[in-house]
């Protein structure tokens, strides 16, 4: 017998909730399956099958806490009884331990029992390498909630997975998706950013669920209990501050206009708008420094280079993976990067080293239509630039009113190592890039 042991889950994260048991006690695996999901706070932990064998019992949950070492399950090598969906698996194994089966709150509306029958519709669909249909946690309570048939459902995450922008396109299709579904979609907005978590839905503005119930409680994911502890910990170590300007658009989207065609055609790549601004903000923390640096204790720690966090609204929650080394990049280095990273963060495959590291990070509000907001800084970073919605303004240009495209721009600080004069400098250099697009060829 091979006891599953949480692995070492990275850098400073000692514990993880299981999002998912990929396989069921019973179930025949081959070695470096994946047997369950961790997440954690930042990323998705697979936990692979030591060799060719069978889980031959579960001891957590779905939903369990764990930290590293703890103990998942058991397993067999060499065992098996063919895994088939509905036989050996989780109907028939409920007694050997309570992790088999077990359902999320949100995914019925009856109490689950201790042994919950597999279902059927989920399992029935085959996947690549696993035997039967991969469902993400989040997916199945959306799927739960709006009546969708699963099983009609393609999985485009990693192995298959079928992930809750899935579901959300798959109801879409069929003219019954719920009023959060164009916050979701996975296609990129014409900002060229990634889609956002879900916001709140019908239940959350208190509709009645399917079941009647007015109100249901969920526990929070690690990840999300992460976020929160990370924010609060920002505003309550920073002395945080935010100052304001607006840039106008027209020379950058008349630029990218003029060579969105030539760049997809040559590289391959749909140009955005945020390279634009991670050019520029590169430019002017090279001549602000300050504001690229970090608290350490009663030091200033000052990084000569620009590791560029790029906010990202996910399925899982809010994360930030960044941009390595950007200021030696080109703009469609950078550009390159930043499809890469979303995409990963998407599919769930962001690693450790994508989310640690940075030194400034830009948030862009405006892909959900925010005009005006504050943003919190990313800890221990010392500043956040948010980008808001481009929005036609009448503008006075030399006397005369033009209708012209504009944006907010804020800067958050932290008002202990970054004065304001030097914040307000610094978003007055970028907002002279950004009106200038040609200047960054020559900064």
């Amino acid at each position: 017998m091979i006891p599953l042991k949480v692995p070492p889950l990275g850098e400073s994260v000692v514990e993880a909730t299981i999002a998912r048991w990929v396989k069921k006690e019973g179930e025949s695996v081959a070695a470096g399956d994946t047997l369950v999901e961790l997440e954690t706070d930042k990323i998705t932990v697979e936990v692979p099958a030591p060799k060719a064998g069978v889980v031959s019992r579960r001891l957590r949950q779905e939903g369990d806490v764990v930290k590293v070492d703890d103990m998942l399950g058991e397993f067999e090598e060499g065992a098996g009884t063919g895994g088939t969906a509905g036989t050996g698996g989780t109907a028939g194994t409920g007694d050997r331990g309570p992790g088999t089966g077990a359902a999320k709150p949100a995914q019925t509306s009856q109490p689950a029992p201790s042994a919950q029958p597999a279902q059927p519709a989920r399992q029935a669909a085959p996947a690549p390498q696993s035997g039967e249909q991969r469902i993400s946690p989040a997916a199945q309570r959306l799927a739960a909630e709006q009546g969708a048939d699963l099983s009609q459902v393609s999985g485009t995450g990693r192995g298959g997975v079928v992930s809750k922008p899935d579901v959300v396109e798959h109801l879409a299709a069929r003219g019954a998706a719920p009023a959060q579904a164009s916050a979701e979609r996975r296609a990129p907005s014409a900002e060229g950013q990634p889609p956002a978590a879900q916001g709140p839905g019908p239940r959350a503005q208190g509709q009645p669920s399917p079941d009647g119930a007015r109100e249901s409680r969920e526990k929070m994911s690690t990840r999300r209990k992460r976020i929160a502890e990370n924010l609060l910990l920002s505003k309550q170590s920073t002395a945080s501050l935010t100052t304001f300007n607006e840039i106008d658009m027209t020379a950058v989207s008349a630029l990218r206009e003029r060579l969105k065609e030539s760049i997809e055609k040559k590289h391959g790549q749909r140009l955005s708008v945020m390279p634009f601004f991670v050019r520029a903000c590169t430019i002017a923390l090279q001549e602000f420094p300050v504001v690229n640096a970090s608290v350490d204790g009663e030091s200033i720690v000052y990084h000569h280079y620009v590791n560029m966090g790029i906010a990202v609204a996910s399925d899982q929650g809010l994360v930030v993976p960044n941009v390595k080394d950007a200021d030696r990049k080109s703009l469609l280095e950078v550009n390159a990067d930043i499809a890469a990273i979303a995409k990963r963060a998407r599919d769930g495959k962001l690693t450790m080293d994508d989310l640690t590291g940075g030194t400034f990070t830009i948030t862009n509000g405006g892909v959900f239509g925010s005009l005006l907001s504050t943003p919190i800084i990313n800890f221990p970073q010392s500043a956040i630039l948010g980008m808001h919605k481009i929005q036609e303004r009448p503008m006075v240009v030399d006397g005369k009113v033009e209708v012209r495209p504009m944006m907010y721009v804020a800067l958050s600080y932290d008002h202990r190592i970054i004065d304001g004069a030097q914040s307000v400098q610094f978003l007055v250099r970028m907002k002279e890039l950004m009106e200038d697009p040609a200047a960054m060829l020559v900064a």
